[in-house]
């Protein structure tokens, strides 16, 4: 394992409400009682070694959620799966956007956080109420309207069509993200209780009461003009915010998880992050990079993602060549 690792133990000022589980149980129910409505469509591409597919599901509302699905070509299956959302701001991307986990034999669903750019789905829910701006305040004011519900919801939902797939194995899903992604990984570690595998690097979306104080940077900045320009609102927003913390989900999971992050990171700092690898109800391993910003570890990190993802969902290696085949 690359990186430094060691036991962590920073406790959470985030307080956690009466009737969180009643309110996920809630949403979820909700969001399932929906037919899924699960299509997959072959989209060509000139790889020859993976195949990619447009996936529309059916998400927080009955919204139709897009994803591109990435599988190791020709595959029969059963496959082990991983559900990714990107970073603030970011969607599913181009179609040939981070081929990697169907080059390692995996069923790669990358996910639209919807309404947000470099994605095909919009947010049709009408939140309303006033924002600094951001998805991060869009219905702040509410738990019912926020915006990070539908997201959630929708990250559910993901895993819920993955494994639907006929060729991809459904004790074999996991989650996999970085940043905003990694803070939508701990949700649904926290809200599937029988998730296989989580890997979670930089992680947002975690110690959301005092985050605006923690990081003068984008994106909790937005929570920092919220607050200033909106002081009336500010104890609501709170009060909000507590039924989306990283932190209290990730009490709730029980999948084993791989951590990471960058002790200088400035845009998710440490002390919002490291709250959240000590709350993690599940076997974990956390890995620190003390000279490192958001990128964490970088490529090292996805090398430990792999190794990682290799022993709990059991992808098998490729067979290789015989060496004297190459000569």
């Amino acid at each position: 394992m690359h990186g430094e690792t060691r036991l962590i133990d920073a406790p959470t000022t985030q307080t956690e409400p009466e009737d969180f589980d009643v309110f996920w149980a809630d949403t979820i129910e909700k969001t399932r009682s929906r037919p899924l409505d699960l299509t997959v469509t072959a989209h060509p591409t000139r790889l020859t070694q993976i195949d990619v597919f447009d996936v529309s599901f059916r998400g927080f509302g009955g919204t139709p959620i897009r994803a591109w699905l990435r599988v190791p070509h020709g595959a029969a299956g059963p496959l082990p799966g991983l559900v990714q959302f990107f970073g603030y701001g970011n969607g599913r991307g181009h179609a040939l956007r981070d081929l990697r986990w169907a080059s390692a034999g995996y069923a790669h669903l990358v996910v639209d956080a919807r309404g947000q750019g470099h994605g095909d789905t919009d947010d049709d829910h009408a939140d309303g109420g006033p924002s600094a701006g951001g998805f991060l305040t869009r219905g702040i004011r509410s738990r019912e309207e926020y915006y990070y519900r539908r997201v959630y919801a929708d990250a559910v939902r993901a895993v819920d069509a993955l494994r639907t797939i006929d060729f991809v194995d459904a004790e074999r899903v996991g989650a996999v993200g970085a940043s905003q992604g990694g803070g939508i990984a701990l949700a649904i570690a926290g809200l599937v209780p029988d998730l296989a595998a989580v890997i979670v690097q930089a992680p947002f979306l975690c110690e959301l009461d005092r985050a605006a104080v923690l990081s003068s940077e984008h994106p909790y900045a937005l929570l920092t003009q919220y607050f200033a320009d909106r002081r009336n609102d500010t104890a609501a927003a709170l009060e909000t915010l507590r039924y989306f913390d990283g932190i209290t989900h990730a009490k709730r999971a029980n999948a084993p998880a791989l951590l990471s992050t960058g002790l200088l990171d400035g845009i998710a700092p440490p002390d919002t992050v490291l709250p959240a690898f000590t709350a993690y109800g599940g076997p974990k391993t956390v890995v620190l990079w003390p000279y490192n910003g958001h990128e964490a570890g970088g490529d090292l990190d996805e090398e430990n993602a792999l190794e990682f993802a290799a022993e709990h969902l059991g992808a098998r290696a490729p067979d290789r060549l015989a060496a004297d085949s190459l000569r």
